[in-house]
């Protein structure tokens, strides 16, 4: 190898050591789901509640309804292997595998209202719900 053939070799192996070290680390995954401060509260009340040891609570989605899907929530006792853990302000919310791509981006409340309490799911990814609001369509 002659001179020159060494001198743009090293500037070359150079270039592609510092590309390998500007390389951005990945961006962190956005959580699947949110809670309001009052579903966190509500959340932790019907943990502490039940009287038995649980992970967290478990959000899946079922086929219900004139629109094609309803939200469930369960206590969990243990962590699937499958699934999508969400930790946010002291409870464990765990969403079901096949609940996840319907559940993306979602914020979960509580309201009390004169004539319905309970949790309410904002989901960006609805394209419309029955009349009665039970289920939903993405």
């Amino acid at each position: 190898m002659n001179d020159q053939a060494m001198n743009t070799a090293a500037p070359n192996a150079e270039a592609a050591a510092a590309g390998a070290k500007a390389r951005r680390a990945p961006r962190p995954r956005p959580a699947a789901i949110t809670l309001t401060a009052s579903a966190v509260e509500r959340v932790r009340a019907l943990l502490d509640k039940r009287g038995k040891p649980s992970v967290g609570i478990r959000i899946g989605v079922r086929t219900k309804g004139c629109s094609g899907l309803s939200y469930t929530i369960e206590y969990a006792d243990a962590k699937g292997p499958a699934d999508d853990q969400v930790d946010q302000d002291g409870v464990t919310v765990l969403i079901d595998p096949k609940a996840t791509m319907f559940i993306l981006g979602t914020e979960m409340d509580y309201v009390e209202e004169k004539l319905q309490t309970g949790f309410v799911f904002r989901n960006p990814n609805e394209k419309g719900r029955c009349g009665c609001g039970e289920s939903f369509h993405v």
